[in-house]
């Protein structure tokens, strides 16, 4: 429900894992056998199942439908940033395999998978597996092989204030077999953005007033894409994979004012942004049988290129010049990963080497303008701006994993990275780096119905090229100055979980979870008086999470049930300006979710309603502190048929309670440290209620 971001981040640095997924294929023509079926249905120890009579009162059209209806459970993308390819930290697999493609938003890739595919889905421990990287509660979904099937979705928006209905949102995909060859195409477009407005304050030191400014923001935005995958399944069961996608990224944004000085003459803002972006990836894989063990081959290449362009000007009701800027970037990125994955077994053991060289690159062009008193905009020096970012790195790894005992289980994985960043241009520096990485897991179920797992990590994180090179925010007057020395930040992660099954009551499951970390990336002074991306030598963040279903058979409201998720969680870090404790910039301290969904027995018809609470901590800059939220609550409400005409359609109604976009930063002459307050910004502007229709479907 949140507002698309005004600053539209110029590079998406997706990364695509070309991992096997599973041979999932239907008969073949004649001459031509067809590969083994998916698994047969069965109550695995240690994993618990459900097949798909679990999920009929549900009616659903695709994996996501199910995945979303299994109690307690929580679809998690990649949690840590993960660089390169890299172990697995997604918790969805599909017949025990990583999904194909890291491109691809996890959701989007289930919700490709037609229900009727679906066997079951089993929940299991991910250290349980011989998949690196994994822990915690997996969902295994289990499918049977298809001829031919498909999917289509379609969303609409309308909301009754500020911005147009959008009615392009939707996707179509099939997925088949062709001997021993499975296809799968899908083009979809995602959109976003929003819009707020209504009158709001610029306060004086002294809280008195100062300015009246009213206006709107509005943003649209698409984002087209075709994603292709080929799969071929060979007699001696050695898989190749083949994934390409191409996608184009629109976004219009205004954000015009009227401000109005105490004692003084309206002054009209009007402030425009525009971003344009195409990228494209292709990657692959082929995994063979070797002297008993299976090798997989893994290649990757990815480009993306954005233009980004914001305006502003400023006139004033009683005439004399206008006064303004723009600011414009050009930003090419690129990334080519190969990897290698060597994984045999050796008596109750599983054992993996695994090697990666990935070599990335962005380069950007920045120009900075301001508006001359003739209305024409005259470009000024910004070299900040312009430059490019060089890293090459290479890892190495060992993992191993077996049961300890009939109900604990050990994995294990060390490893370590190499990596040289490049600044590109005449004075550019070079550095290098050796770091150590790994994880030790730990899954034990003490009984049926219990499930425990431990996980100790040392990480090391991706960093934005980004970062490195300056940026100019016309609409807030702020900037970030070029930082080269920038390190990729490490951390150790401590994370214990539980899972308790309620039995007819549902499940639930609490994750604790630590986080240390040095080199922490955030925004720290700079040498000559500026401000930009650079490491801050320690932050310590911890918390829990708890997911939860509560069914309320027990109690006599048959077919309705509670989902809930709740996150708290701290931070400290010692301010980079100030020396003082803090909080990390923009946590999310307070999350809370809640929904109630009645499905109405002997009928297709089900309804519902919820909740979502987020609260976050302030941000710093140099010469200002802010704390921006959407809420405090936004309230939901659906109502569902399963059977229109085939289809599912549904009516969500949002924001009836008047969760509003809210801004409060003080702004201050010089440094926040030593520097008095020049003025207050109060913004509580109005959102307005928010009315989506979606229909879904197969064929």
């Amino acid at each position: 429900m949140s507002l698309q971001s005004k600053h539209v981040a110029p590079v998406v640095a997706a990364l695509l894992a070309s991992v096997s997924a599973p041979a999932l294929s239907q008969d073949a023509p004649s001459g031509d056998a067809p590969p083994p079926d998916a698994p047969e249905p069965a109550n695995v120890e240690g994993r618990q199942s459900y097949s798909a009579a679990d999920f009929a009162r549900f009616a659903p059209k695709t994996a996501l439908d199910m995945l979303n209806n299994v109690p307690g459970f929580l679809i998690r993308g990649d949690q840590s940033g993960t660089r390169g390819l890299g172990n697995a930290s997604e918790n969805v697999l599909v017949n025990s395999r990583r999904l194909p493609s890291k491109s691809d938003d996890l959701r989007d890739q289930i919700a490709r998978i037609p229900a009727s595919s679906v066997v079951r889905i089993d929940i299991v421990d991910g250290a349980t597996l011989s998949i690196p990287g994994l822990s915690g509660q997996v969902a295994d979904i289990i499918t049977r092989p298809d001829t031919f099937t498909g999917s289509f979705s379609w969303n609409g928006e309308a909301r009754v204030h500020f911005t147009r209905p959008r009615y392009t949102a939707g996707e179509v995909s099939v997925k088949g077999t062709l001997g021993r060859i499975e296809y799968t195409a899908a083009l979809a477009n995602s959109v976003g953005g929003g819009g707020f407005g209504g009158p709001y304050q610029i306060l004086n030191a002294d809280r008195s007033l100062r300015e009246i400014r009213d206006g709107k923001l509005v943003s649209e935005y698409d984002a087209p894409k075709l994603s292709v995958g080929l799969k071929h399944t060979a007699p001696n069961g050695a898989i190749a994979n083949l994934n390409a996608s191409y996608r184009r990224q629109y976004e219009d944004y205004t954000d015009d004012e009227v401000r109005t000085p105490v004692g003084g003459v309206p002054q009209f803002r009007d402030l425009s942004g525009r971003f344009r972006a195409y990228d494209y990836e292709f990657g692959g894989d082929y995994q063979f049988p070797v002297f008993g063990a299976q090798l997989k081959l893994i290649g990757l290449n990815r480009f993306d290129q954005s233009r980004f362009r914001e305006e502003v000007v400023t006139t004033s009701s009683a005439g004399g010049i206008p006064d303004g800027g723009r600011y414009a970037q050009v930003v090419d990125s690129g990334e080519v990963i190969g990897r290698s994955e060597l994984s045999w077994k050796w008596g109750v053991a599983d054992w993996q080497i695994a090697g990666e060289a990935a070599f990335n690159r962005l380069d950007k062009n920045a120009s900075l303008f301001d508006l001359a008193s003739g209305g024409s905009f005259v470009e000024i020096p910004f070299p900040q701006g312009d430059g490019g970012v060089r890293e090459d790195r290479y890892e190495a790894s060992l993992s191993y994993g077996r049961p300890l005992t009939p109900k604990l289980s050990l994995q294990a994985i060390v490893g370590a990275e190499h990596s040289t960043i490049s600044q590109t241009g005449p004075t550019g520096v070079s550095r290098s780096f050796l770091r150590p990485k790994g994880t030790l897991s730990l899954a034990w179920q003490p009984k049926r119905g219990l499930d425990l797992s431990f996980k100790l990590e040392r990480a090391v994180g991706q960093l934005n090229f980004n970062d490195f090179l300056g940026r100019v925010f016309l609409d807030d007057a702020n900037q970030n100055d070029s930082n080269f020395d920038l390190v990729p930040s490490q951390s150790w992660n401590v994370e214990v979980a539980g899972k308790k099954d309620l039995g007819p009551w549902g499940s639930t499951n609490l994750r604790v979870f630590y986080r240390d970390f040095e080199d922490y990336v955030d925004l720290v002074p700079l040498p000559g008086g500026g401000e930009g991306r650079g490491n801050i030598d320690r932050l310590r963040r911890y918390g829990f999470e708890w997911t939860s279903t509560v069914k309320l058979e027990p109690i006599g409201f048959r077919g309705a049930k509670i989902d809930s998720n709740v996150i708290l969680q701290t931070s400290r870090l010692i301010d980079p300006l100030t020396g003082e404790k803090r909080q990390m910039d923009r946590l999310g301290y307070r999350v809370i979710e809640v929904t109630l969904r009645h499905d109405i027995p002997g009928s297709d018809w089900a309804w519902g309603a919820g909740f979502e609470h987020i609260d976050s901590t302030e941000y710093h800059r140099i010469n200002e502190v802010g704390k921006e939220t959407e809420g405090p609550i936004f309230d939901r409400y659906f109502i569902e048929n399963k059977d229109v005409f085939g289809l599912t359609a549904r009516l969500d109604v949002i924001n009836l309670v008047d969760a509003r976009h809210r801004l409060y930063r003080t702004v201050y002459t010089g440094r926040r440290d030593t520097s008095p307050v020049a003025f207050i910004e109060d913004q509580s502007r109005l959102i307005g209620p928010i009315f989506r229709l979606s229909l879904k479907g197969n064929f």
